[in-house]
């Protein structure tokens, strides 16, 4: 499993450009660099597996007050494989590499669901509702695995 990185304009992603799973999200992250930066490590990436594209996933933004936010989505035809569980462990992973003191955060709608058994399975604990400024009420959870 290979985490591809999504450049910081539409001309440095021509191998994404024409992916259908990838044109809508390409288009939402180049404007989510736009308001927040483009910071690498911490951008969005697709999730390659077997030559394949099989997710997206990346950073809410850089680290701000020692805290950084992932998030992750498996394209519907490769979900409930473990593949979800997988790029978070990468995600999590690329955070300690690069700065082992970050929180690493996470938001999920308020209910169990798929996405909070991927962080379980993380190691991540429920800190409790919070109010997100574009979704409304969230679950927040934190990594607590070993640093």
């Amino acid at each position: 499993m290979k985490l591809l990185p999504i450049m910081e304009t539409l001309e440095e992603n021509e191998i994404f450009s024409n992916h259908p799973l990838c044109k809508e999200s390409l288009h939402m992250t180049i404007q989510f660099y736009k308001a927040v930066g483009y910071s690498p490590p911490w951008i969005g990436y697709y999730v390659q597996l077997n030559n394949e594209l099989v997710a997206a996933a990346g950073f809410k933004g850089r680290p701000i007050h020692g805290a950084v936010e992932i998030a992750y989505g498996t394209f519907e035809k490769f979900q409930r494989k473990g593949i979800a569980t997988a790029v978070c462990k990468k995600l999590v992973k690329l955070s300690l590499k690069t700065d082992p003191a970050v929180r690493i955060t996470a938001r999920t709608l308020p209910e169990n669901n798929f996405s909070t058994r991927v962080l379980e399975k993380n190691d991540f604990v429920y800190l409790g509702v919070v109010q997100d400024p574009d979704d409304g009420a969230v679950w927040e959870w934190e990594y607590r695995g070993i640093k």
